[in-house]
């Protein structure tokens, strides 16, 4: 039988369909998972995604041809019938099924299994093959529960409260940061400020539907003293030599499962790491798998040649495909 989804030098392609998934190239129709820059990029001409990345999608790439369906609504490409459906990884993410002749597929995109409180929650599909990220395909990243992570944060924010210094958390601007801001929900130690591209996502999620909490926008102007008290989040790469002049009192901190590993505070010189990922973790990969009841599994990006071989030696037919999207970043 054909495989429905393959792999070219612009990215996963339905050839029966003739339309892209997350493509790294510019296609003419582009299935959309979700809206990290790794999986939806600029020059496509039309992009597909679910109900709750429209207006995401739109704010940050800048385009008009969207269109959107709900999650679970199946809809049909020359033939071909595709659904998006929950994958937990940020607001709006979703993993895609793919239908041809009785054969299913779905690619899941990056997911997580544990409900964040915020994105819909991770839902297993049915399929004949699972194409599953590996991000964290390793024994080593089993993350703690997200309410023990949090509170260590809230304890970590509240003593620097009472130095009057303010406490910086590098989060990703879409997703962790949402992600944080709802889970710590209405603390009472301070106010939280939010870096421009931060708080340009925050208010797209909250216009996409989501209920997210109002936190204050970070500018030149906001006066130091009223950061004393304050929880400010920064995307990595919006950390420029003017804020971290600006927060040198500051007490640091990064989040992503890679603080996980020893040594990964230190080389990202913050004071504090706080594992908390937006992917599945090892026991993660394995349930969203099992649940699937898939008999061939693709294992893309991450620790794809080791966890793809695990299955291989644990009952799972399993392969690879090479990818161009990233780990754990932007």
């Amino acid at each position: 039988m054909t495989d429905l989804i393959i792999k070219n030098k612009k990215g996963l392609y339905v050839p029966q369909a003739d339309v892209y998934i997350d493509p790294w190239r510019p296609v003419d129709k582009a299935l959309i998972s979700h809206i990290h820059a790794d999986h939806c990029r600029h020059g496509n001409k039309q992009y597909i995604c679910p109900d709750f990345s429209k207006l995401i999608l739109k704010r940050r790439l800048g385009v008009q041809s969207v269109s959107s369906f709900p999650y679970g609504q199946r809809f049909s490409v020359n033939g071909v019938h595709f659904s998006f459906h929950p994958a937990g990884h940020i607001p709006g993410s979703a993993q895609i099924r793919v239908e041809h002749k009785g054969e299913v597929w779905v690619y899941s995109g990056d997911y997580k299994t544990e409900d964040d409180g915020l994105s819909h929650a991770f839902e297993p599909v049915k399929c004949n093959t699972f194409i599953t990220e590996c991000t964290f395909g390793l024994p080593v990243y089993r993350w703690m529960p997200q309410q023990e992570i949090i509170e260590d944060i809230q304890k970590w924010w509240n003593a620097n409260a009472t130095l009057n210094r303010p406490s910086l958390i590098l989060a990703y601007s879409l997703g962790k940061a949402q992600r944080l801001i709802s889970a710590l929900g209405g603390s009472e130690i301070g106010p939280v400020y939010c870096h421009s591209a931060t708080q340009q996502m925050n208010n797209a999620v909250r216009k996409s539907g989501f209920d997210l909490l109002k936190t204050k926008i970070l500018t030149e102007k906001t006066k130091k003293e009223k950061l004393e008290k304050a929880l400010v989040i920064i995307s990595p790469s919006a950390l420029s030599e003017h804020w971290k002049k600006t927060l040198k009192n500051a007490s640091t901190a990064m989040t992503s499962g890679w603080m996980t590993i020893r040594g990964a505070k230190r080389r990202s010189a913050v004071d504090m790491g706080f594992a908390i990922s937006d992917h599945a973790d090892w026991d993660g990969l394995h349930t969203a798998i099992k649940e699937t009841g898939a008999e061939r599994i693709i294992c893309t990006h991450g620790y794809q040649h080791i966890f793809s071989k695990w299955l291989n030696e644990n009952g799972w037919k399993a392969e690879e495909f090479e990818t161009e999207f990233e780990n754990e970043s932007e």
